[in-house]
Parts: structure tokens; C-alpha cells; sequence
């Protein structure tokens, strides 16, 4: 299993018991009327489902007690083959709120990730599979070029972020340009009345020409135009410690990926089967100014399944941290 990063550079009793589970009380003692108390779920962790079948798929999403959604990309773009107005009826009529949009920051190099993927698997089933299921990155909009056009469309679903889900970070210039236009496009959103923000990775931790993404980010982004939407799996999995860093940049981190990583394999898992300290994580969430949280388990193996799981889990934690 990979993440959608991983993806694109490297290829270039509590399930069932979820189905039953009330929501979540407004009172807790570490979350109050400012926080975002309903679990969400990222719907790219249902990226296939979404695709064949939105209506359909919300309406299990609901059932499992899911209230926030952020949406991302399928072949169908942005929106699930609907216009951002249209896709928040949809999802209104099953009493799911639409908080967040994930878009790209800039192109990838699609030839050498392809020649990647070739490398990797020769010209095997699996290899056209994966490209084929690439090519549609192509057509998307990204914020470089296209991020009054996402921010107009963001306002229009009624979302309050717009989140960039990925930039390519392997050189400085990539890292300086992204941070330009990110302030361009926090800009851009707060004339329209949304919150722009930035979702993490593992490599924002790394050091590019000696500077890590992650902080040169921050520090050349206005921190009221330019938010945080921190990955707590991936923060986890580059050794980074979530509350540290709420306790760094206090405030800056108003959404969550809620992402746990197997302790084995590294890769994504369903929430509270792996090395993430959630309990401890949730503790400090005034202190990162979280409003909404999101399961996110990248290429899950049984996609509903698993967020039934990870939706039970969460439940009982915040439950009894209430």
C-alpha cells in the first residue's frame, strides 16, 4: 500500500458495532464549541467507490455515523463528475457536512513517472493499470496555474478549506515555488471566504538543499493566509512528534489527517491498530487550533470496512477522553 505521494514518486463486536454507534456529544473536556467533535473521512480513502457509485457510497458513509467530508480527485475529477454546488447537495441530503477540498499544487512529471512504473513493473497488467488510472492527473487543475479558478469553486461547494493535497518537493526552487503560490492562493480564498491550507507528507521532513519543506513552508507562508492540515500518520511515520509541533506553530494546524501506521509494514492502517498516539494527540488538540479531523487510510485493502473500523475506534477513544 502507498500514499498518494508514494504513489506518484515511487510509480512515479467494533466493525460491526461502528454501524450503531450514536454521535458524538458537542461537551468534552478537550475539545469545546470551537473544535470539530464529528469523526470525518477523507474520501480518498474510498477513491474507487466514490467513482463508480457517490450517492450510493455517501449513503453508506453516513450509515456508518461519518458527519464531515473532504473530498479529492478520481478519474471523474475533481468533484465526483459534479459541479462543487450540485456534489454539496448530495452530500447535505445524507446530513454530511462538506468541510474540505483536496486539489494538486503543481504538475507532476507524468513521462518519468510512467517510465518509473515501467521500470518497476515492466509491461505487465499491473503497469497499464496504473497508468492508465494516472493519465486523468493531467487534466486536473492545479494551483500554479489554475488557483482563482479552485478557490472560486471551493466557495461555491460552500467548503470552508481548500487543502493543496501535493506538490513535488525534491528541489529548492520546487519548494520556494510552492510557497509563493500558496500565498497567492491563501489570498485568493480569503477574498472568497475560504481557508486555504496544506496537507503533509513524509518528505516535508526531509532535508532538500538543506532546508526541510515542512519549515521553510511555514516560515515563508503567512501564517493567517496559509494553514496546516497535518498528516498525524505520515508526521508519525518521519519521526515527527504531532503535539511538538502543535506546540511550534500553535493554532496553525485547523485540520487533521487521522491516519494510523502499521507497526511492521509502515504503511497506512486502520486507526488504532498501529503506532500513532491518538489519545495523546487528541489531548493537545486546542493547541493546534483543530476544527475537523479526517480518517484517512491511503489504498485501504477493504475500504469500507476499514473506516467502519477506524470510525469505532475514534468513537470509543473520544468518548472516553470526553
Amino acid at each position: 500500500m502507498t500514499s498518494r505521494r508514494n504513489f506518484l514518486q515511487q510509480t512515479g463486536a467494533m466493525a460491526l458495532g461502528a454501524l450503531f454507534l450514536p454521535r458524538l456529544g458537542r461537551a468534552s473536556s478537550f475539545l469545546n464549541s470551537n473544535y470539530g467533535q464529528d469523526i470525518g473521512l477523507q474520501l480518498y480513502t474510498i477513491s474507487d467507490l466514490m467513482a463508480a457509485d457517490p450517492k450510493g457510497t455517501l449513503k453508506k458513509v453516513a450509515a456508518i455515523g461519518y458527519k464531515e467530508l473532504e473530498s479529492a480527485s478520481t478519474p471523474k475529477g475533481y468533484y465526483y463528475g459534479y459541479r462543487p454546488k450540485e456534489f454539496a447537495a448530495i452530500a447535505k441530503s445524507e446530513g454530511l457536512h462538506w468541510r474540505s477540498h483536496h486539489v494538486l499544487g503543481a504538475p507532476f512529471d507524468l513521462a518519468r513517472l510512467k517510465d518509473n512504473i515501467t521500470k518497476l513493473y515492466g509491461n505487465s497488467e499491473k503497469a497499464t493499470q496504473i497508468i492508465n488510472n494516472m493519465n486523468f492527473l493531467a487534466k486536473l487543475p492545479t494551483l500554479d496555474k489554475n488557483y482563482q479558478q479552485l478557490a472560486d469553486e471551493a466557495a461555491e461547494g460552500g467548503v470552508s478549506y481548500l487543502v493543496c493535497a501535493t506538490i513535488p518537493v525534491e528541489t529548492l526552487d520546487q519548494i520556494k515555488r510552492a510557497a509563493d503560490v500558496f500565498n497567492k492562493t491563501g489570498e485568493a480564498c480569503k477574498k472568497v471566504g475560504v481557508q486555504f491550507a496544506y496537507h503533509n507528507h513524509t518528505t516535508e521532513f526531509d532535508t532538500i538543499e538543506g532546508h526541510r519543506p515542512f519549515d521553510y513552508i511555514l516560515s515563508n507562508t503567512d501564517k493567517n493566509l496559509v494553514k496546516m492540515e497535518l498528516d498525524l500518520g505520515w508526521a508519525t511515520k518521519a519521526g515527527q512528534d504531532p503535539v511538538a509541533l502543535f506546540k511550534q506553530h500553535p493554532g496553525r494546524f485547523p485540520l487533521w489527517h487521522a491516519k494510523d501506521i502499521d507497526k511492521s509494514t509502515k504503511a497506512p492502517a486502520i486507526d488504532g491498530t498501529g503506532i500513532v498516539d491518538f489519545k495523546r494527540i487528541f489531548e493537545n488538540a486546542k493547541e493546534s487550533g483543530m476544527k475537523y479531523f479526517f480518517v484517512e487510510q491511503d489504498q485501504a485493502p477493504h475500504p469500507m470496512e476499514d473506516i467502519k473500523q477506524s470510525y469505532g475506534y475514534l468513537h470509543n477513544l473520544l468518548s472516553r477522553l470526553s
